[in-house]
């Protein structure tokens, strides 16, 4: 089976029994209402108060390392009055739960939220037993559906944890006693289901080794938080097809149907870009809508992670008619914890972000072919791909994305005169293409096109050629900044210009001699290969960018011949 990645698993760490008292000792020290215990828990520096400054019940909770921010980024007024880390993917033992438990009660009680773990659910009732003094709840959060509730140890406790312990927190500092904070807390834990995916695993930093095997065009369905393996291993889906099955089998579990209310956690686990996470809980809502059922708040983010496994989970709670108001507003209620978000979504609905650009096909269908361009057009759209890895091993990697965004959807041939076409891929440029590729080349062609407008002819002549390229190689130096030798598209352009001018000396009334100028331009771009950059995103790389030709420069090359050849 193929492996998910040409590399070994690495990780930021000096060795592995350091690596994790120097990560809590990092995240003690960056966040100001935390403290370090010796017997190893997190407390809070402030006080255990309501909002009228009187004693409080207590919230705590904890779990294996490696859920990163839970459950310590949930420490702080309004949420968790203690955290307490076990080691990577290992419950906390029994003496830390009871030491932080003792330490965190302020004579109200206090609330343990444990997930469903086995080694949790232990050790958090050795915890209780050895306290008959302080007055201490359990709230046990089971809300995997791809574990079964009939089995043995049930459900698995997974995204639905920060939303109890949120919940908890906030009746807490209201001033909640101990019956009502545990009830609102067991009323979102029973009401709650959550389902993941990942795409890879993860693995841990202490071992520097996958947690699971998964060949490159395989998914995972069911993955737990402690990088257990799925229930089911599936072809790579899209967002589309994952989505229906994540919220499909919480939707059907918690026996959802129009007109009912819900709070939605797409939460990442580790390793999950925020634009990933966008585009999932776009298809969430997009699903609940389609199904009636209503989101009246909405988290997303990485909050509930596998370490560094790239995956989703999609959590769901029910907002009943008892309480369901109850449970927004303690949601909405201000919390001093870091790792809560700031703005938590409100009545989200759909939203079509898609952006409306104009056709900018040039001529009409009584138009002649414009054979020149329409072949610079046709190599550059098969050489995406190619252009693309040129700029990966120089630059930033998206200037093949650039070029298919503005040419991509261009029928083959283009039809129009030369000033028709040129403007017509300007404008492309411009508004498609995006980044420094579009600006620069978008510049290019509107100056050959503004040349070859005042023109009497559909097609530039030689001198017309050699205008509009000394236009294009000024306007592009004075916009970037960039010279000859300074590793860019103008190490091309500036030949071009140079060849079309001197060919045109004999007869500018004449045809160009585009072999001329592109055995210039496509000098001038290979020549790139051997400059270390100064300008661009290639000059960030600086000696490792040479022997890589310039794309911008190679593409330069290209409208005057040979579109698409590499060498």
């Amino acid at each position: 089976m193929a492996s998910v990645s040409p590399l070994s698993p690495r990780s930021f760490r000096n060795d592995p029994d350091s690596f994790l008292p120097q990560a809590l000792g990092g995240f003690v020290a960056s966040h100001p209402d935390a403290i370090w215990n010796t017997a190893g828990y997190i407390a809070r520096r402030s006080p255990v108060v309501d909002v009228d400054g009187n004693p409080a019940v207590a919230v705590i909770s904890g779990g294996g390392s490696g859920h990163e921010p839970m459950h310590a980024g949930f420490l702080g007024e309004g949420m968790l009055a203690a955290a307490v880390p076990g080691l990577m993917f290992t419950s906390p033992n029994a003496v830390q739960v009871t030491e932080a438990t003792r330490a965190a009660d302020a004579g109200r009680g206090v609330v343990h939220i444990v997930k469903n773990y086995t080694g949790d659910v232990i050790n958090f009732r050795v915890a209780r037993q050895g306290l008959p003094g302080i007055d201490t709840r359990e709230v046990i959060v089971a809300d995997d559906v791809a574990t079964s509730s009939d089995s043995g140890p049930g459900r698995r406790g997974t995204g639905a944890t920060i939303l109890v312990e949120k919940v908890a927190g906030a009746s807490a500092f209201r001033g909640d006693d101990l019956d009502e904070v545990t009830r609102l807390a067991r009323v979102v834990a029973e009401g709650s289901r959550s389902m993941a995916a990942a795409l890879t695993p993860g693995h841990l930093p202490t071992s520097g080794r996958y947690t699971f095997d998964l060949g490159e065009e395989e998914m995972e369905v069911g993955v737990g938080i402690h990088g257990e393996a799925g229930v089911d291993r599936t072809d790579v889906a899209t967002a589309h097809e994952t989505v229906a099955r994540l919220a499909g089998a919480v939707v059907g579990d918690l026996g959802l149907t129009g007109g009912d209310r819900v709070l939605c956690l797409v939460n990442g686990l580790g390793a999950t870009s925020n634009l990933e996470l966008d585009l999932v809980f776009d298809e969430v809502l997009r699903f609940l809508a389609d199904r009636g059922v209503t989101v009246v708040r909405s988290i997303v983010g990485s909050y509930v992670t596998s370490v560094n496994m790239a995956g989703i989970s999609v959590t769901l709670t029910r907002l009943d008619d008892a309480d369901g108001d109850t449970v927004v507003e303690l949601i909405d209620a201000p919390t001093a914890a870091p790792a809560w978000p700031v703005t938590v979504g409100v009545d989200p609905e759909p939203v079509d972000a898609t952006t409306v650009v104009p056709e900018d096909v040039p001529g009409t269908a009584e138009s002649a072919v414009n054979q020149w361009l329409s072949d610079f057009v046709s190599g550059v759209v098969a050489s995406v791909d190619d252009l693309t890895e040129l700029d990966r091993l120089a630059g930033d990697g998206d200037f093949g994305t650039n070029m298919q965004a503005a040419f991509g959807d261009l029928s083959s041939p283009l039809k129009g005169t030369d000033a028709e076409v040129l403007a017509a891929l300007a404008s492309r440029l411009f508004i498609r293409a995006g980044g420094t590729s579009g600006a620069v080349f978008g510049t290019m062609f509107r100056e050959m096109a503004t040349t070859a407008a005042r023109g009497a002819s559909a097609a530039l002549t030689a001198g017309e050629l050699a205008e509009a390229l000394t236009r294009a190689a000024d306007a592009v130096t004075e916009l970037g900044g960039a010279k000859p030798g300074d590793r860019t598209m103008v190490d091309a352009l500036v030949p071009a210009a140079e060849a079309a001018r001197a060919a045109a000396e004999a007869d500018p009334e004449a045809a160009p001699d585009l072999a001329a100028v592109h055995e210039a331009a496509i000098a001038g771009a290979r020549s790139t290969s051997e400059i270390t950059a100064t300008k661009g995103r290639a000059s960030y790389l600086g000696e490792r960018a040479r022997g890589v030709i310039d794309p911008g420069a190679l593409v330069v090359a290209w409208l005057f011949g040979d579109a698409g050849e590499m060498n």
